[in-house]
This record gives C-alpha cells, structure tokens and sequence, in this order.
C-alpha cells in the first residue's frame, strides 16, 4: 500500500512539471508576438511634387453629346423579309446591305414586261415593212402615171388632159370662123360641119382624159393613205414598245428596291427588321448614328454668352472617363436664348476617337478663354476616388497626410488641383489603396 502510495505521488509530480514548463512557453510566444505588433508599421510608396503651370482660363457650362448624322430606315416597297444582315450595336458601312425582301414578284413582272417588249418590237418591225411597201406602191403608181414625187396631183396638170384641152381649144377657133364664113357663104356647109364634128370629138377626148386622170389621182391617194396608215401603225407599235419599257424599268426598280442599304456608315441604334415578317414602306427596320464626330450641345448661361464664338476649342469630360479630356470646337451658335431656362444653345464638333463617347452621355464643359494663370498641378495618379470624393496623400516629415480636393482641368497626365495642395508639396503616387491618414511612409 506503502508503494502504491509513493507511485502516485512521483507521477502527479512529474505532470505538474511538464505544464508548468508548457505555460512558461505560450507565455514567451505571447509576448514576443506583442512585441512585434508594438513594432511601428512604414509603407514604401513613390512620390511627386506638385508643380505650377500657366494653363488658360476658362468657364464651365454643361452639355449633352448628340450624334452627328441619325437616319430612320424604311423600305421603298413592302414584302416578306427573307433576310437581315445587322444587329443592334453593330457597325455598317454606307452603301451595306441591311435586309433582303422577297423579289419573285418583281422577277415575274420583269420577264412579263420583256416578253411584251419583244412582241411590240416585233410588232414594230411589221409596221415599218408595211409603211415602206405602202411607199413602193406609190412611187409604183407615179412612175406609170408619169407623175413625179410632190406634185399636188391637179387633174388639168396631166399630160394628156393638157394636150387634149389645146386641140379642144384650137377646135373651138377653127368652128367660130368656120362659122362666119358660112354666114357670109365663103365655105360650104359640109365644112362648117367637119369642123364641128371635129370639135364635139375633142370635147369627148377631153371628158375621156380628165376621167382618167381622176383615176389615177384616186391611186396615188390610195397609195398615200396606206403609207399614213402603215405609218400610224408605226406609232401605235412603238408606243407598244415605250409601255412595255417603262414596265419593264419599273420592274427592274422593284427588284432593285427589294435590298435595303445602309445610306451612312454608323452604328445600329435600334433595330425593328427579323426574317419572315412583312416590311411595309411605313416601316422603320432599322436607326443608324453616326458616331465618329459627336455633336455637343452647351448649354451657355446667360451671363457668359459673350465668351464664346465659333472656333473657340473646349474641352469636355463625362462621368464614365474621369481621367480623360476630349477636345473640339464650336461651330454653331443659336441666335437666340432659351425664354424659360435663359441660356444660349451653341453646338461643338467633339471627335470620338477610340468610339468612347456615346450620344446621349451628360457632359462638363470647359470652354478656353484667351488669359493663361498659374495653376497647381499634380499626376493623375496621386487621386483616389472614392465615390464622389477626390482624396490625395500628401507626405509630410516621413508620415501621409489624406487631404480631400477639389480638381479641375486634365492635362495630358496631370490634373489642376484647385483646392487641397501647394507648390512643391510632395504627393503619394503609389500603393494608394495601402496607406492611409497618419500611417508612416518611406520615400
């Protein structure tokens, strides 16, 4: 019992020793872990010193970008849409095609119109050969009557009219002396008679040949009035054939008009255009804006009106590039102010250069004026913006001094600090999101 006791007590000593040399060492650990944190903490970072440069003046106004060129498409015929070649937000050249409508109509009047052109040209043909065989019957006709082309066709013109009207005529003279001379007994009777018999002869000859000569007139105008009709056939045919041409242009139009293309480069705004459904020419498929060049209307308070005129630079910034400039000119100036809100609308060219910029974006204006001052400036990469707020870290005597400031115009990478920092102070530009206000820093 003795030993058993004894046992007990050397292994309960043994315990007590081995936590009490573990407690001495969590406590060494512990402290030594204090000690370091007690250890002040210094932030290796890069630093600039602000500076001062003669930058122009200037006034704000505020602004909204606009594009350059909107178009509303909308087909020239209507039909089934079979196919559409752009989406929304993509980029199309001028002259590309946005849509295709189904053209089998137009084919089918197309070759319609050319089938009737080809008949009236035929037709044409015909009536030309008739005119000329109408012609040759005339000239046919005046050849056998000894008529010549142009005479007016008088009956007493004819050969044979004329010359049987000078026997009638001498008859005549020959009967009138025959006739004294029997009166007065110088002849005999049966002379007188001949000569009489003579002249009722010619008088007979005469009727004969003015009958004919009525004939062949009634021929030669016969032949005329088939040439005037074989003529008028003519021109019936090739009226014909004009219908038949402008149907036939038409048609060509229609198929022509069933491709829609884009009538200026852009991008597409919106588009209304899917495969299968029907276009009509009060339908609008497709929005287009011109987004290289952006219109930027200013809105110019009353009181600065006269600070701007056209070809005066600006400079402009939206929320969504804080750190950017985008420069343009003004090139138009409304000639009158707005009666409710008492300012004056000018218009500037921006070039959106990278296609950044988008229509509709609100936009701060800065518009130059001709005196430069003295600004501070600071790199773009000393400013930590949180929300609303511009900070920036100025190093004094070995620690980070966070300062809150108020900025103003972007030059190239350095900004203009209006509020916040002087000349020469040296300012943070790197591991911003690291040091913060008091903490130390090493240069």
């Amino acid at each position: 019992m003795k030993v058993f006791k004894l046992l007990f007590l050397l292994g309960f000593i043994t315990v007590f020793s081995f936590a009490t040399i573990g407690c001495r060492g969590s406590k060494a650990e512990n402290a030594n872990a204090a000690n370091a944190n007690a250890a002040p903490q210094i932030i290796d970072v890069a630093t600039t010193q602000a500076i001062v440069q003669n930058m122009p003046t200037y006034f704000e106004a505020t602004g909204s970008l606009a594009s350059d060129a909107q178009t509303d498409v909308a087909p020239t015929v209507g039909g089934k849409i079979t196919a559409v070649n752009f989406d929304l937000g993509s980029y199309v050249q001028k002259g590309s095609v946005l849509i295709q409508i189904d053209d089998r109509d137009a084919r089918i009047r197309l070759e319609q119109a050319q089938a009737q052109v080809q008949q009236a040209k035929s037709g044409v043909q015909q009536a030309q050969a008739q005119v000329e065989a109408a012609r040759a019957n005339v000239r046919q006709t005046q050849s056998r009557l000894g008529i010549t082309e142009g005479s007016n066709f008088d009956i007493e013109t004819f050969s044979q009219v004329r010359a049987t009207q000078a026997q009638l005529d001498l008859a005549e003279k020959e009967l009138g002396r025959a006739e004294r001379l029997l009166e007065t007994g110088d002849i005999a009777r049966t002379i007188y008679d001949q000569r009489k018999a003579q002249r009722d002869q010619l008088r007979a000859q005469l009727d004969e040949a003015r009958s004919t000569a009525a004939v062949a007139v009634s021929a030669i105008r016969t032949a005329q009035a088939q040439v005037d009709t074989a003529q008028a056939a003519v021109r019936t045919a090739q009226s014909a054939t004009d219908a038949a041409q402008t149907q036939t242009a038409t048609a060509q139009k229609a198929i022509a008009d069933a491709t829609v293309y884009a009538p200026i480069s852009g991008f597409i705004s919106e588009r209304t255009a899917d495969v299968g459904e029907f276009a009509s020419t009060s339908s609008k498929i497709a929005t287009i804006l011109r987004t290289s060049v952006l219109r930027l209307r200013i809105d110019i308070p009353e009181q600065s009106t006269g600070k701007v005129a056209v070809g005066q630079g600006i400079s402009t910034q939206v929320s969504a590039y804080p750190d950017r400039n985008f420069n343009g000119t003004i090139v138009r100036i409304s000639p009158n102010l707005n009666a409710t809100s008492r300012t004056l609308t000018v218009e500037a060219e921006v070039e959106n250069g990278g296609g950044l910029l988008k229509p509709g974006q609100f936009a701060t204006v800065r518009i130059a004026q001709g005196k430069a001052t003295p600004t501070v400036m600071i790199p773009t990469l000393a400013v930590k913006t949180e929300g609303e707020t511009n900070k920036v870290f100025v190093v004094v005597e070995g620690r980070a001094q966070e300062r809150i400031v108020k900025l103003g115009l972007l030059e190239n990478d350095l900004i203009e600090v209006k509020q916040g920092v002087a000349e020469n102070e040296s300012v943070a530009t790197s591991n911003l999101d690291k040091i913060y206000d008091g903490v130390a820093v090493r240069q």
